[in-house]
């Protein structure tokens, strides 16, 4: 059986991509790395590594002494919290991807999934159903390491043929885990405040459409694009992905028919001006060409599954 690492397996999209790969793998077979010295306790069921992705000697010396044969790269530091320190942003951006693509050019990887974003765009960028292939000028330290990784990547396949695939994910939604600093997180923390009976406070306008999808959605892409024969994997910077695209309004509204008291204000801060250079609406169907993309989550279902699946224990105070 071959051996997965997920790298930053403690975060959003890491931990339910961890168990998923386990149903499918094995637990012993799908390791899971993050910088906590503790295993949380959703990964005891498989292996757990403490890693740091930028002690470039440590994770070599993991991956080739365990025979890893692939590995996901999701450490990273998102949007908005990449902007409170974009040196460190870009170290940890751009150094850990390097390692991983430098262990596939040796030999040691057979195949890596590292994931962009709509951060790749920017206020040139057509807004509404954006092409797959446009102009891309961000404007965040995040989204000029997004974009610089993605030609990276394509160069890496070009020139010494490593196996590397990406998905230029939208707004990610959970329930499973908390929000983690990035500009679409305010249609996480809505669902926990209108479940506790609290107002909610939007950092965003509430006319800010954006990309969003079902975090069940992100991780069955993410597996099927892993999944797929390499000669139909065609784009080797990263695939558009769409899944529904709203606006604050749009899912308070979506919320209001199932919590009829709930209420929502509009404060919108940095994140607002990070939102505005985005796109509205992306135009995946390369995805859909290339690996059959589906997505099989719309608003209506979306919200319905995060309210009745959040849980306020989670948090003491968002």
């Amino acid at each position: 059986m071959k051996k997965i690492i997920i790298i930053g397996a403690c975060g959003q999209i890491g931990t339910e991509l961890v168990l998923n790969l386990r149903v499918k793998h094995g637990n012993d077979n799908v390791y899971a790395a993050d910088l906590h010295a503790d295993c949380p306790e959703k990964l005891v069921g498989g292996p757990y590594v403490q890693m740091d992705i930028l002690k470039k000697e440590e994770v070599r010396d993991f991956i080739i002494s365990e025979e890893i044969s692939e590995v996901y790269l999701l450490a990273a530091l998102l949007s908005a919290t990449a902007e409170k320190n974009p040196a460190f942003a870009w170290q940890l951006n751009m150094d850990g991807l390097f390692t991983i693509l430098d262990l596939a050019k040796e030999g040691y990887l057979d195949k890596i999934f590292w994931p962009s974003s709509i951060a790749v765009f920017g206020p040139t960028t057509p807004q509404r159903n954006t092409p797959q292939l446009t102009v891309m000028e961000p404007t965040t330290v995040y989204g000029i390491s997004k974009q610089a990784g993605e030609r990276w990547c394509e160069y890496y396949f070009n020139n010494y043929g490593v196996d590397v695939r990406s998905i230029r994910y939208p707004g990610l939604i959970s329930y499973t885990s908390l929000p983690g600093g990035g500009t679409t997180d305010y249609a996480v923390d809505i669902f926990y405040q209108a479940k506790l009976g609290n107002d909610f406070s939007c950092f965003l306008a509430e006319d800010t459409a954006l990309p969003m999808m079902y975090m069940e959605d992100a991780i069955r892409a993410t597996i099927e694009l892993m999944e797929a024969p390499k000669e139909n994997v065609n784009i080797r910077s990263s695939y558009n992905l769409s899944g529904c695209s709203f606006s604050p309004k749009e899912i308070s509204d979506e919320i209001k028919k199932h919590i009829p008291d709930f209420d929502i204000s509009y404060t919108p801060d940095f994140r607002q001006e990070i939102a505005d250079t985005w796109p509205g609406s992306i135009d995946d169907s390369r995805a859909r060409e290339d690996w059959a993309w589906q997505e099989r989550y719309d608003l209506s279902m979306l919200v319905k599954t995060m309210l009745d699946n959040v849980d306020v224990n989670m948090i003491s105070e968002i």
